[in-house]
């Protein structure tokens, strides 16, 4: 599957190998993520040295049909994104999210303008929340996985913002009188739908309920963004969050 042209593209990951090339893990606009081979890209000479790195926008062109296409040409759109400290750590975590979530070579177009305006976000807002709930969210209906917010699952009623409702995979949300990780009231159901979230609870309950929606496609293994961000909680005077 050889690219018709330059495509637009974001690097997730890369890593050396032999001598001089590089293996990236790309998402791409047109073609969902696939995996290039740049030859020769941290050779000396090169001059790309500098532009294959996440969070840059880029003109990628590549070749062939097998599970590692080859670059063969690529341009920075723009200067990377000013991404630095928790927002740096933020947009590693969405980085890594597709990685592991998104099957090879599955396009998704429209998840793709979610990746670069989550990124966007990050990278003007202090509190990367907001921007990193709604990608999630994203991310969970470009997989299908849908579920309904604004309806009891057993009535079939509209969600009322001060009742509670409890969770169950697979249905939806039931009205009730419980209270614990798999219940949430009505407003942060209706906050969740519309993914606008004006409270920090609102905030807290988006978190619970994309954790609990992405556990069966992450599996056991855990993020190493995660662990990241576990780290820089230990530094001293280090802001307090944990994606």
């Amino acid at each position: 599957m050889s690219s018709e042209g330059l495509q637009r593209c974001f690097v997730l990951h890369r890593r050396p190998y032999s001598e001089s090339s590089l293996i990236l893990d790309v998402f791409t606009e047109e073609y969902g993520r696939i995996t290039l081979m740049a030859k020769g890209a941290r050779g000396k000479r090169s001059n790309l040295k500098g532009a294959l790195q996440p969070f840059t926008p880029l003109l990628l062109k590549w070749s062939g049909n097998g599970s590692m296409k080859t670059l063969r040409q690529a341009e920075p759109i723009s200067l990377g994104l000013p991404l630095s400290g928790i927002s740096l750590y933020s947009a590693m975590y969405v980085n890594e999210l597709i990685g592991r979530i998104l099957m090879a070579e599955v396009p998704m177009p429209a998840l793709f303008y979610d990746y670069l305006h989550a990124l966007t976000e990050l990278a003007q807002n202090e509190n990367p929340e907001p921007a990193l709930r709604r990608f999630e969210l994203a991310l969970l209906s470009s997989l299908g996985y849908g579920v309904d917010f604004l309806h009891c699952a057993g009535t079939g009623e509209p969600v009322d913002s001060t009742m509670t409702y409890r969770y169950r995979e697979q249905r939806g949300f039931i009205a009730s009188v419980r209270r614990d990780n798999l219940t949430f009231l009505g407003d942060e159901l209706i906050a969740i739908s519309e993914r606008r979230f004006t409270t920090k609870e609102q905030l807290k309950a988006a978190k619970r309920f994309t954790r609990i929606a992405l556990k069966p496609y992450l599996g056991g293994k855990p993020l190493k963004s995660r662990e990241l961000f576990r780290i820089k909680r230990e530094v001293p005077g280090a802001r307090s969050i944990e994606k």
